[in-house]
């Protein structure tokens, strides 16, 4: 990986692992955000692409949000990066985020973008949303998401005294999914990955949609969006497998058509 590539991105096996790369903090100024943008950009629009993996790679940090750095490019950065992370939550892909270390202010933020979050047991790494200590809010969708995930009151508590959990707290309120040795973070997310990518593409992709649907748009949009998929995926050749593979008691092979 260049030292310069701000983000870098292998695909393989139909899972793309989208690494950020800007050490030691993996900090958000606008190149970060327009690198980032390309890659997801040429992710959402590969069709051998059926699962996502974000990671911070080998540094400490998976991400400590804003480059304060790039102060001068704020009036740039926050709204792409705010489009970003609804594109993430949205994404009709399943994102896996490989949390390898800190994940505070917008790095949290990411994290909470996306659908799934694995998170490594170093007692050191810690999550938060401390952005008060500063004088200023969490502004890329932190108000709104960790509360959509915790609990409101869960959510106010972490944000109004700019709590710090370690990954046994953070598991405990459902902050994330799961939390595993350091050295296993990256197998076991890629496993989780690859059995992901086994799923029907189609069918998952209208899981993901009729998810967002009712989030964004209610509850009755949900439902529409539901129906949809459930008419879609009623002619498909995987539906076809599935059937044909529970009747003759083997695992289906789904081809995403």
């Amino acid at each position: 990986m260049s030292k310069d590539q701000l983000v870098a991105l292998e695909s393989k096996d139909h899972i793309a692992v989208i690494t950020l790369n800007n050490p030691p903090a993996n900090a958000w100024g606008l190149a970060m955000g327009e690198a980032f943008k390309a890659i997801l950009d040429q992710v959402e629009g590969d069709d051998e692409v059926r699962v996502v993996v974000i990671t911070g790679g080998e540094a400490k940090c998976f991400s400590a949000g804003y480059d304060v750095t790039d102060a001068p490019n704020s009036a740039k950065t926050s709204p792409l990066v705010r489009e970003l992370w609804r594109r993430l939550d949205r994404f009709e892909k399943p994102i896996i985020c490989a949390m390898n270390g800190h994940a505070l202010g917008g790095g949290l933020e990411l994290a909470l973008s996306c659908h799934f979050r694995v998170m490594t047991d170093n007692p050191k790494a810690m999550v938060g949303l401390t952005e008060l200590n500063l004088g200023i809010i969490p502004g890329w969708g932190g108000t709104q998401r960790l509360a959509r995930v915790v609990g409101r009151a869960k959510a106010m508590n972490m944000i109004l005294f700019s709590q710090r959990l370690d990954s046994a707290k953070a598991l405990e309120i459902g902050l994330v999914d799961r939390v595993v040795p350091a050295a296993e973070l990256m197998n076991e997310v890629m496993a989780m990955a690859q059995t992901l990518a086994e799923r029907p593409p189609i069918a998952v992709r209208w899981v993901l949609k009729s998810f967002a649907a009712g989030l964004y748009e209610g509850l009755d949009a949900g439902l529409n969006t539901e129906a949809d998929g459930s008419m879609a995926v009623r002619d498909t050749e995987d539906r076809a497998e599935g059937f044909a593979a529970f009747l003759e008691k083997r695992k289906p092979e789904f081809k995403g058509r």
